[in-house]
């Protein structure tokens, strides 16, 4: 199982997890800010467990944000 977990109250809108990874990471209209596709949200933290093919994708998305305001982790 894989855990992903965006910190959306940092996230600068720069959209690379989106282009790396369109499946699972979408640009808010509302805000410009990137929203984890599923995930449940509390206080601007966004969460998704989901299984282990969604780890690649994710872990890319990850590396690639300027903020480092994704977390991935198996479990």
């Amino acid at each position: 199982m894989v855990r992903v977990i965006h910190y959306r109250y940092k996230c600068i809108g720069c959209a690379y997890c989106a282009e790396v990874a369109p499946e699972f990471w979408k640009m808010s209209e509302q805000d410009g800010k990137s929203d984890l596709i599923g995930a449940q949200t509390k206080n601007e933290i966004q969460q998704l467990v989901t299984d282990d093919l969604s780890y690649a994708p994710n872990k890319q998305a990850a590396d690639v944000c300027p903020v480092s305001c994704i977390k991935v982790e198996r479990f």
